[in-house]
């Protein structure tokens, strides 16, 4: 028996990490490729004459990350991490939460199938009529095998689940599933014609309600207004998850994720953590002004909210515990801090909107400056008054200008990454997308080189890390991309813009009503999410009446900011509890005054365009 499982062991093996092999060491290489692309535009066409162009890097390194991302998708599926809406889930009991696990794979199958086939047909197209590549002259052929192979492989690791599952669930569960999972498709093959925006919203809503990740209800939604209303032709779809995602500006995002879990993983945050220390460790609050200032440098290298709150989060909540600090308010200052870490630069939300709005990424990073110093400045006002209230000192070690100069030196590393970044992109020497690649590269160096905290197989799970983190966002744009298209054909976007042309042409209002739509989204639906869905709608009715669209970027990513701190899907609430092991419920009133703050930062950026965009001019 144990022979056995000897000879079994290696297959095991390979089941469990075929994608990662791909996946990390395709992020590695277009990391260093688009580093290379900087390098040599800068450095080696100055030494060397008649070097070869490097346009190679960018066709090659946007194949590779298409290839990666929905190779990474499967892995989600097998860890079932996909961004979601659990509040239906949550309340059911485990049988029927195992049953809906059956109806959301079933489904998810469906999408999958599809998009395999038909980029199966797609390849036959182009064995026919072959066609190459601009720059290395590679057949399309290879980078299009991703369709057929990728979501081949998904249904491969969703039929794997879906064994799981029934084995799990049993024999009438297993055919509840199925037969839940029949009747919501039923429509589509019942009727000869639907009206196609019915179709679109009403599955897209049910599939969210139902636990089916938001991903793939945008797709499934699309899938069935094509069937149902003829709107497009099935196979355009496996064409627009290729294409809408052969974009050099989109893979900012995994870059810029990958350096912020390098650093991270490198040892970055204890150095920030014992600088913030030295600055403002000695006050009131002392533990809590630092954990906000260690958030505000770490969201200057990351970009995401729940990765500041895990990072930071891990460290600070035990000392400020330990220094006696109010539990819930420890976990609910950190959840706010973190959501800095998406207003100042670089940061994810700013690249999908940017993307989403057609807006330069550069002047949304840097329009998010301000309102990121202000958040950080009313929390750290909010947490210094409360805390002296309550009588919480800061530590009481020495601190003097060369324990200070002490701590920089030690984070000197970690303080280039935001220069890096902003000054390669307004200096005019790099694209965001390049900047966020040679971002990653430093923090590897450092990590692995430099402060010598990661070996082998941490870079490994970082790349890992990495990778699973942006194929949710990679996939939420393609499909969100396919959705749009339907919006647009239909008109949905002007329609919804004329109606409430037509209820108001009050500038002030008409904000008003924006603002308290996205807080209301915010609270139940992931923040990137809701940037691909509702930017194509409400961009044009903000900027019928006079908003520009950098304003409004900055209005949307505030204001899906602070739904990091709003359950029913407050992540940052979310890692922040699980972190200090206190019920949820705890740490969401004691957020709340945090909330306020951040609320009137808000108030004060969406009418009063000068404030954020001091910066840039007031474009």
């Amino acid at each position: 028996m144990e022979a056995a499982r000897t000879k079994k062991s290696p297959l095991h093996w390979i089941d469990e990490n075929f994608e990662s092999i791909f996946m990390v060491t395709g992020l590695l290489t277009i990391i260093f490729f688009i580093t290379w692309q900087v390098l040599y535009r800068y450095i080696i066409v100055s030494f060397i004459e008649r070097a070869g162009g490097s346009v190679w890097a960018e066709e090659l390194s946007r194949y590779i990350f298409i290839w990666i991302s929905y190779l990474a998708l499967s892995v989600s599926i097998r860890k079932r991490s996909s961004i979601r809406v659990d509040i239906i889930y949550d309340k059911l009991s485990k049988r029927f939460q195992n049953i809906s696990w059956v109806v959301v794979e079933v489904l998810f199958l469906c999408l999958t199938l599809t998009i395999a086939w038909f980029g199966y047909g797609k390849i036959q197209n182009l064995l026919q009529f072959p066609q190459t590549t601009p720059a290395m002259r590679i057949p399309f052929l290879i980078p299009y095998l991703i369709l057929p192979v990728g979501f081949g492989l998904m249904s491969l690791r969703l039929l794997q689940s879906l064994s799981r599952q029934f084995r799990i669930c049993g024999i009438k569960d297993s055919f509840t599933g199925l037969a839940l999972t029949m009747l919501i498709v039923s429509p589509c093959f019942i009727f000869d014609y639907i009206e196609p925006i019915p179709v679109l919203f009403g599955y897209f809503i049910l599939l969210c309600i139902l636990g089916v990740p938001i991903a793939i209800s945008l797709g499934l939604s699309t899938l069935a207004t094509i069937i149902c209303a003829d709107t497009l032709p099935v196979g355009y779809m496996a064409q627009i998850t290729f294409t809408s995602i052969d974009s050099f500006p989109i893979m900012a995002i995994p870059f810029f994720i990958a350096a912020g879990v390098f650093m991270g993983a490198g040892g970055l945050s204890e150095r920030l953590l014992a600088l913030a220390d030295e600055i403002v460790g000695g006050l009131y609050g002392g533990m809590g002004l630092t954990c906000i200032v260690t958030c505000m440098f770490f969201g200057a290298i990351s970009g995401s909210g729940p990765a500041t709150v895990a990072a930071i989060g891990a460290l600070i909540i035990p000392a400020m515990k330990e220094r006696g600090y109010d539990i819930h308010f420890s976990a609910a200052l950190i959840a706010a801090a973190g959501c800095v870490g998406v207003m100042i630069p670089p940061s994810n939300p700013f690249v999908v909107y940017g993307v989403s709005a057609q807006v330069s990424i550069g002047d949304l990073f840097i329009s998010g400056i301000i309102p990121g110093l202000l958040t950080g400045f009313v929390l750290m006002v909010y947490c210094y008054l409360y805390s002296r209230k309550k009588g919480w000192r800061g530590s009481t070690k020495k601190r003097t200008p060369a324990t200070f100069a002490r701590a920089a030196w030690d984070a000197k590393w970690a303080l280039m990454v935001p220069v890096i970044v902003l000054g390669g992109i307004y200096g005019g020497i790099m694209t965001p997308t390049e900047a966020a690649a040679v971002a990653a590269f430093y923090g590897l160096f450092v990590g692995v080189c430099v402060y010598r905290e990661m070996n082998a197989k941490g870079v490994v799970v970082a790349c890992r890390e990495a990778c699973e983190t942006s194929a949710m966002i990679i996939v939420l744009i393609a499909m969100a991309t396919l959705f749009g298209n339907i919006m647009t054909i239909e008109d949905v976007p002007g329609s919804i813009a004329r109606w409430l042309l037509d209820l108001t042409s009050n500038k002030y209002i008409i904000l008003i009503l924006v603002i308290i739509l996205l807080l209301i989204v915010g609270t139940f639906m992931e923040a990137l999410a809701a940037i691909v869905i509702l930017t194509p709608i409400l961009l044009p009715i903000v900027t019928s009446v006079g908003v520009s669209p950098l304003h409004f970027g900055v209005i949307m990513v505030l204001n899906l900011a602070i739904g990091f701190i709003t359950p029913p899907v407050g992540v940052n609430l979310f890692v922040a509890s699980g972190i200090a092991k206190v019920k949820l419920e705890k740490v969401s009133v004691a957020v709340l005054p945090m909330l306020l703050c951040m609320l009137l930062i808000l108030l004060l950026c969406t009418f009063i365009p000068e404030i954020p965009l001091f910066l840039v001019g007031n474009r």
